[in-house]
């Protein structure tokens, strides 16, 4: 359903006042040929409406002869940033940049962040931006949850499908993502809704199964069959099933590098707006899905880089896989059971 510039503009004005925005501020919108032209219009109206100083930065696109698809987060390689010290210094300047292209996973994004600029990725269609405008109660929940992760020493995932993982934690953070951005040098994405943290260097063992209609990220369809990664140390060293499997390690072996199939983030879904059955809704050209990634109760693994929490692995594979009817553990207690979270909605878990 298409949405007003009128909502559009709401919506963008109380993500901005939940990001503290000031007046007299500067806000640069970083956009690309991808990037919505309503998103683009509304966030403009809506950061001048509250008193910013308002800039755009448009940068071209890169990757093209690498990547096999047009997501954006199909390949993290190199960005428009890389090299460009006018563009960066441009963003440095900024007290929020509205990322509306995606710069993500890159040694440029971590070094603007380290400046104390804010940066908030918002690349999703207009319709899904305004159903999932965040809240406080968003911010609450997820923090929460964030804080059971600082404290434990291992996330165990198991499912009936067969999924028995165990993830040794302390080494990287617990990341908060609740759609906006109040702190200086935050980066966080709208619309989002989840939780995340990685899990020690090579300390990952067991094994993940995707199931029937689990969700496969960036190729962004549901699986029709089973999908069994065997994971060793930290990295999946076999992916077996049928012609899926061999579509997915077909597609991570175009990379070339083995740092594809280290385990990257883990966690769980806590956005009660997002919804597991959207992504077979649109057609693969227009959303990333991160309504897959949000939606409660999920598990979301990763394959791929850990470089966003300080890590050293910057690969350009990343491949996110939400998981339904899973069980989440941290240190044996559950905290996500049969793929329902387990705190009654206000952040406290059993």
């Amino acid at each position: 359903m298409a949405v007003s510039d009128y909502q559009l503009i709401e919506a963008w004005q109380e993500v901005l006042r939940l990001s503290k925005l000031q007046a007299g501020q500067t806000v640069t919108l970083l956009t690309s040929s991808t990037t919505h032209p309503q998103t683009m219009q509304c966030a403009q109206i809506a950061a001048q409406s509250m008193g910013a100083i308002v800039n755009r930065l448009d940068l071209l696109p890169v990757n093209a002869e690498k990547a096999l698809s047009r997501d954006s987060l199909a390949y993290l390689g190199t960005t428009p940033l890389t090299g460009n010290e006018a563009a960066i210094a441009a963003l440095k300047a900024s007290d929020l940049v509205l990322d509306l292209m995606t710069l993500l996973f890159s040694p440029e994004q971590i070094d603007i962040l380290k400046s104390g600029t804010k940066i908030l990725l918002a690349v999703e269609p207009p319709e899904i931006l305004v159903r999932t405008v965040p809240t406080e109660a968003d911010r609450a929940r997820v923090t929460a949850a964030a804080a059971l992760i600082k404290a434990a020493k291992e996330m165990s995932i198991t499912s009936a499908a067969g999924t028995d993982l165990r993830c040794p934690l302390g080494e990287f953070p617990a990341i908060r993502e609740y759609g906006f951005v109040d702190e200086p040098g935050r980066w966080d994405h709208w619309p989002s809704g989840f939780v995340l943290t990685w899990p020690n260097e090579l300390g990952t063992n067991g094994t993940i199964v995707i199931d029937k209609g689990d969700i496969l990220l960036p190729q962004k369809k549901y699986s029709t069959e089973q999908i069994i990664l065997t994971v060793e140390n930290g990295y999946a060293t076999k992916i077996e099933g049928g012609i899926e499997a061999e579509l997915l390690d077909e597609y991570m072996k175009t990379f070339n590098d083995p740092e594809g199939y280290a385990i990257s983030h883990i966690g769980w879904g806590l956005q009660p707006r997002a919804h597991w059955s959207t992504l077979g809704l649109y057609s693969r050209e227009n959303t990333i899905g991160m309504d897959a990634r949000a939606f409660e109760g999920n598990f979301l693994f990763s394959l791929g880089p850990n470089n966003e929490a300080g890590g050293k692995r910057t690969t350009a594979c990343h491949i996110d896989i939400p998981l339904r009817h899973c069980t989440v553990s941290l240190d044996g207690r559950a905290v996500v059971r049969d793929g329902k979270v387990l705190d009654g909605g206000v952040g406290e878990y059993e």
